[in-house]
C-alpha cells in the first residue's frame, strides 16, 4: 500500500522549492513567451519541483520559527529564482538591439511588431532574430541547460541559504552591458557594413549626377539591399546563436555565484 502522508514541514519545504522553480520558469527564455500557456508553465513548475524534492536533502528543522521567518524564506527563494532566470533572459535583449540597428540602417525602423519575450513593441528584424534564435535554442537543447541550471542551483544554494551580494551583481551587469554592445554589433555587422558602403556609393552618385533624386532612390535600395544581405547571412545565425548561448551561460553562472552562500 502506497503511503501518501506527509508532514506540514515537508509541505513547507516543497513550497519553497516550488517558489524558486516557478519564478525561474516564468522569466526564463522560451518558457516565459506569451504564447506558452500559463497552465503549462504552472504544471511544469510543479513537476520539476516534485522531482527536485525527491533528490534534495531537506534542511535541518528549525530554520524558521515564525510566519515572518517563513515569509522571508519565500521572498529569498523567489528572488533567487528570478535572478537565475533573469540572467539568461537579458541575453535575449541583445537580439532586439541588433534588430534595431539593422532596421535603422535599412529604413525599416518605422515597422514594429510584438516581441514574444518582453511583450513589447520592437523592430521587425529584432522579432525575426527572436524567433530564429528561440527555434535554435530548442533545436540545440539549450533549454535543457536552463532546466539543469535551476536544478544545480539547489546544490550550490540550499533552500533558504541564498546570500545576496550586490557588488557581484553590479559587476555582472556592467560586464554584460559591454558584451551587450559587442555581441549586438557582431550580429548585425554584415548589414551595417554593406549599408555603409551603399551610403558612400549614393553620396558619390549624388555628386556625379545632382539631378537624380538620391533620397527616393536610396530608400528603395537600402530596403532591397538590407533584406538581401539579411537573407544571404542566414547561414551565419547558428554561429551568432553560439555567442548568445555562451553569454547566457556566463551570465547565469555569474548570478548564481552572486547569491550562493
Amino acid at each position: 500500500m502506497i503511503d501518501l502522508s506527509f508532514s506540514i514541514y515537508d509541505l513547507e519545504y516543497f513550497l519553497l522549492i516550488l517558489v524558486r522553480v516557478s519564478c525561474f520558469v516564468f522569466i526564463a527564455p522560451f518558457f516565459s513567451m506569451s504564447n506558452v500557456p500559463r497552465r503549462f508553465r504552472v504544471g511544469l513548475s510543479i513537476f520539476i519541483a516534485a522531482l527536485l524534492y525527491q533528490v534534495t536533502t531537506p534542511a535541518e528543522f528549525g530554520i524558521y520559527e515564525t510566519v515572518l521567518d517563513y515569509a522571508i524564506l519565500v521572498m529569498k527563494e523567489a528572488i533567487a529564482g528570478l535572478l537565475i532566470g533573469f540572467g539568461s533572459n537579458i541575453c535575449m535583449a541583445i537580439l532586439n538591439f541588433a534588430g534595431t540597428i539593422a532596421d535603422m540602417e535599412t529604413g525599416l525602423s518605422m515597422v514594429t511588431l510584438m516581441d514574444p519575450n518582453t511583450r513589447q513593441q520592437t523592430s521587425f528584424t529584432g522579432v525575426l532574430y527572436q524567433y530564429a534564435f528561440t527555434m535554435m535554442l530548442i533545436a540545440s537543447g539549450m533549454y535543457r541547460y536552463l532546466l539543469g541550471a535551476i536544478a544545480d542551483s539547489f546544490i550550490l544554494i540550499p533552500v533558504g541559504g541564498a546570500v545576496f551580494r550586490p557588488e557581484l551583481m553590479l559587476s555582472t551587469i556592467i560586464q554584460f552591458l559591454s558584451d551587450y554592445v559587442i555581441l549586438g554589433f557582431r550580429i548585425v555587422l554584415p548589414i551595417f557594413c554593406v549599408i555603409l558602403l551603399l551610403n558612400a556609393v549614393l553620396g558619390i552618385m549624388a555628386k556625379v549626377s545632382p539631378q537624380m533624386n538620391m533620397f527616393a532612390v536610396g530608400m528603395q535600395l537600402k530596403v532591397l539591399v538590407g533584406l538581401g544581405i539579411l537573407f544571404l547571412t542566414t547561414y551565419m545565425m547558428p554561429g551568432a546563436a553560439d555567442f548568445i548561448f555562451q553569454e547566457m551561460k556566463t551570465v547565469t553562472v555569474a548570478f548564481v555565484e552572486a547569491i550562493r552562500p
